[in-house]
């Protein structure tokens, strides 16, 4: 009967998850006997409250290349500390192959300036307001992986109070004049 229960929760926490398709391409694979045709999707899934997961999938059909890429996204999804959960919590930025993301932090009412691929994620993600802007490459892929790699370099104040041995409030205070991005130098070294 527990199971059941638990089920019942699991269903209804992946009906509250957002899902975006962002790219879907037909890829073919070259045999001894002609072509094999397939689907290649895309997707980003997120719940809208700081936690977002991507993936991509083949299939012979685009719904099952879909379900099949979200099903993985799914699984795959990481915890973004969000500052007000509304923004990122320091500007960031990340490169993945060709493509180059800057992640900043953008005042209430600046909504999501972003382009195609990583406002999927940041409309999944249940980021408000932020400006980004995409360097290089114009590959969904890459566009959503660097994108990825700069949020989950997000550190949130509590990991850095306890590894400077201070009080969150304090990191806080810290961070509104600009010191910060020097102590999470510190940090990753």
């Amino acid at each position: 009967m527990v199971r059941v229960n638990d089920s019942k929760k699991n269903n209804e926490n992946q009906e509250q998850l957002i899902e975006k398709l962002v790219s879907v391409r037909r890829v073919t694979k070259v045999v001894k006997g002609g072509k094999n045709m397939r689907f290649s999707a895309l997707v980003v899934v997120g719940d809208g409250k700081g936690r977002v997961g991507v993936a991509s999938a083949k299939a012979r059909e685009v719904p099952d290349a879909v379900k099949k890429a979200s099903a993985k996204a799914k699984r795959s999804m990481i915890r973004v500390s969000l500052k007000e959960g509304r923004t990122i919590r320091h500007d960031v930025s990340a490169k993945v192959g060709a493509g180059h993301v800057f992640l900043r932090t953008a005042p209430a009412g600046t909504g999501v300036i972003a382009g195609g691929p990583m406002r999927a994620v940041f409309e999944a993600l249940g980021v408000q307001d932020i400006v980004s802007k995409s360097i290089g490459s114009g590959n969904y892929h890459n566009m959503v992986r660097a994108t990825f790699v700069a949020l989950n370099s997000i550190v949130p104040p509590k990991y850095i109070a306890a590894k400077l041995g201070k009080k969150i409030p304090d990191i806080l205070a810290r961070r509104s004049s600009g010191k910060i991005q020097s102590s999470c130098e510190d940090i990753k070294e």
